[in-house]
């Protein structure tokens, strides 16, 4: 059945353009499926029943996962077997009647703009360390980027005169996100005070180095945050994702619209923006209970 895997996981990347993150999290959803798969001493896709896929979900619920990752796996597993559906290794795909489990909907974290101003206070020495880690959080807030976006960010894809950077989504979509003046001032100073001293030739095309004059990785940037965040004295459970959660939220505190919110994020689906709308309710909502005389 890895077989199988291999031929799916091209297919991820050549025809729906899925992202490398995305693959990997496919993959190692789908390898533990074909595991349990073995041990059952089911080899083939004709011999894979809609019972041992429901019975690999319950395994998964006995080890303590949760309902929203059981959840996706069986989304993996869904879109496996219709792969093979399609490729005419299968005739049918069990997955289709298994009903996803139940999941709450859990409304994003996000920082106020208090502790957004007081994350940035806590990297505001003239280091070229604390220079680049302002340039790289006021730039995550000020655009929404994911986090792979970010350390992704090449250096031809920002303009800062034109106050624009292009970037590349999900499904290798390509999309124009302003970046605003103080993110975009954070970001001059990074590149003539620190990023062109230590690669003045430019020969690393990656817009936020390491110290050792690398590109940035995910791991790197997730470190920087939790401690920036733990020098502001901020207590959430804060990540990457959650300066892109407060740049939606923000925005639309602030009039801006769904739609327009909903491409500078880059989701494909307005649904998937409408998230916010209920985290902005809940706030209202809070704060009523919390102001109101008869709240």
């Amino acid at each position: 059945m890895n077989d199988y895997l291999d031929l799916f996981i091209s297919y991820l990347a050549v025809e729906k353009g899925l992202s490398e993150n995305t693959r990997e999290a496919y993959s190692r959803d789908l390898a533990r499926y074909l595991d349990f798969l073995e041990k059952q001493g089911c080899t083939a896709p004709a011999g894979v029943k809609a019972t041992d896929i429901a019975a690999f979900l319950g395994r998964l619920k006995d080890m303590g996962i949760g309902a929203r990752s059981r959840a996706r796996c069986l989304s993996s597993i869904r879109m496996f077997h219709k792969f093979l559906m399609i490729e005419n290794y299968a005739d049918t795909n069990p997955a289709s009647i298994i009903e996803a489990p139940r999941t709450l909907n859990k409304l994003p974290e996000f920082l106020t703009s208090g502790e957004v101003d007081a994350l940035f206070g806590a990297c505001t020495g003239t280091s070229s360390e604390e220079v680049r880690d302002l340039a790289m959080l006021e730039l995550l807030y000020a655009t929404g980027l994911r986090v792979s976006e970010l350390v992704n960010l090449k250096l031809r894809e920002v303009n800062l005169d034109a106050g624009y950077l292009m970037t590349v989504g999900k499904g290798n979509k390509e999309r124009l996100v302003p970046i605003g003046e103080s993110a975009r001032h954070k970001v001059s100073a990074y590149l003539e005070g620190v990023r062109f001293r230590h690669d003045p030739e430019s020969r690393n095309p990656y817009l936020f180095l390491s110290r050792l004059g690398a590109a940035m990785s995910r791991q790197a940037f997730w470190n920087i945050i939790k401690k920036r965040a733990l020098m502001a004295g901020i207590r959430k459970n804060i990540s990457p994702h959650t300066l892109r959660h407060s740049f939606a939220t923000h925005l639309l505190e602030n009039g801006a619209d769904l739609r327009s919110v909903q491409i500078m994020l880059g989701h494909a689906d307005l649904s998937t923006t409408q998230i916010y709308t209920h985290v902005t309710r809940e706030r209202l909502k809070r704060l009523h209970r919390e102001i109101h005389p008869r709240g």
